[in-house]
């Protein structure tokens, strides 16, 4: 199993789960987040005051899948959240060693079924 972890920009949310669910992964995590890379900070005005804001808010998005659906999904999700600009977000890969379902007792793969 592998967990597939997307940090991407506030208004590809939708269009990401989409493309995930037209995979079949339907369940997922969704997290807003604050970051920091080659997007830099930028400079808001509030009540006329100049101020720097470092971090930008994404959402990170976590999903569980079987060994097999990673690379449609991680495709799926950069094809949905590209814009071909600074700032797209990153995904991640990670290996999971093992889920359970707390209600049922399930394992493995079967626990991150819905």
């Amino acid at each position: 199993m592998k967990k597939i972890e997307a940090i991407i920009r506030l208004y590809k949310l939708d269009e990401v789960l989409h493309s995930l669910y037209d995979l079949g992964l339907k369940g997922h995590s969704v997290s807003e987040t604050r970051g920091y890379g080659r997007q830099k900070g930028h400079e808001e005005v509030y009540r006329g005051t100049k101020h720097m804001i470092n971090y930008w808010s994404k959402w990170r998005i976590e999903v569980v899948c079987n060994d097999e659906m990673v690379d449609k999904a991680v495709k799926a999700i950069i094809a949905s959240a590209r814009t071909g600009e600074i700032g797209d977000g990153k995904v991640f890969v990670f290996d999971v060693e093992q889920s359970y379902r707390i209600r049922t007792g399930e394992t493995g793969i079967e626990a991150v079924k819905l």
